[in-house]
């Protein structure tokens, strides 16, 4: 027969194993908490009452650039912020201590000096009466997200200059042609014409894979195709990058020698073209652009009696400086129309 175990034996090996379960239930959890921190994204530091560092995951190291936490074990975590984000960090520290949450957004740099924003929350950790015992702080890396809305507000900023830019653009158009119009039939005409150049311009360079840049060339070939017969054209020229403030001013211009050109220049006959060239002149510090328009083959050119707002769109909107020149030439065999500019004028917004 087996040896007689009794009750008091028995009840011991219980109790050993209950132990044993116990151990083996607490290893499991620290185990599990261990696999909980090291799958976090987040920089998780421990820090003590005081707030002095006494813990960071693995990852939280990679973020900061840690190569040897004990060298920093035990610092002060709030002088990892500089700027006044120190006092911040004290704040959520005092926070958390009465047993709330603080909460703040800031800039550090890592251990190797990388700049990086922080999105940081400071919760206490308790013990068991339900006091806190120490306190943990999790830090989001949201460097990229506060690139992206630096990005946002720089093109916002850009959006409403360049609305500003448009509305004044209006404005001109508006009076000017209203105002030089001889009926209200006219000036309507006349008017909406030039806004819809203006439309058109922008679709151009908003059509230039999100860019709001776009070349010369292509610029005046979208410009032509809108307004006139393609086969009446030559052109020639390099390739040139011009900016939304000159793109939309020049089809302004292109849209004035065309309407002209159309109604009573080269265009308005059968065998009339326009020669388009232009070519970069001047020394490399000193680049410009020179262009020219030139009409043949249309009916005999007058020089008219008075200049109309048409003829000082085209003279004016492209020269920004005076050592620039917009020029209109109306030569008995056709009108010419040469503009000199700074290469780096084009380009500027």
């Amino acid at each position: 027969m087996g040896a007689h175990i009794s009750s008091a034996e028995r009840e011991g090996l219980c109790g050993a194993d209950e132990s044993a379960r116990a151990t083996n239930d607490v290893d499991s959890d620290e185990q599990f908490l261990r696999s909980v921190l090291a799958s976090s994204a987040d920089c998780i530091k421990v820090i003590d009452l005081d707030g002095n560092l006494l813990y960071m995951t693995d990852e939280g190291q990679r973020l900061m650039e840690v190569s040897d936490f004990n060298a920093i074990r035990g610092c002060p975590w709030p002088e990892f912020w500089q700027d006044g984000l120190d006092q911040h960090a004290i704040a959520a520290i005092q926070a958390a201590r009465h047993g709330g949450e603080g909460r703040f957004e800031g800039m550090a740099h890592t251990c190797l000096g990388t700049p990086k924003w922080w999105d940081v929350r400071v919760t206490p950790i308790r013990d068991a009466h339900g006091e806190p015992r120490s306190l943990l702080v999790v830090s989001r890396d949201i460097s990229v997200l506060k690139e992206a809305q630096s990005q946002q507000r720089l093109l916002m900023e850009e959006l409403a200059h360049r609305v500003k830019n448009i509305i004044a653009v209006v404005q001109a158009i508006s009076m000017m042609s209203l105002r030089d119009g001889t009926d209200i039939a006219e000036g309507r005409e006349a008017l909406n014409s030039r806004l819809l150049a203006l439309s058109h311009a922008q679709d151009i360079l908003l059509s230039n894979t999100g860019e709001v840049n776009a070349t010369l060339a292509g610029l005046l070939s979208r410009i032509i195709s809108i307004h006139g017969d393609a086969n009446q054209f030559e052109i020639a020229g390099p390739e040139m990058i011009v900016g939304s403030t000159f793109a939309l001013g020049f089809s302004l211009v292109m849209h004035e020698l065309l309407t002209n050109a159309l109604k009573y220049g080269a265009l308005s006959r059968e065998g009339g073209k326009v020669v388009v060239s232009w070519e970069s002149a001047g020394d490399p510090e000193n680049k410009r652009l020179e262009f020219c328009w030139a009409e043949r083959g249309g009916p005999l050119v007058v020089t008219p009696s008075r200049k109309g707002f048409g003829s000082r769109l085209i003279e004016r909107s492209l020269v920004k400086r005076p050592t620039s020149s917009a020029q209109v030439i109306y030569e008995p065999t056709g009108v010419i129309f040469r503009l000199n500019v700074l290469e780096q004028d084009l380009i500027v917004d």
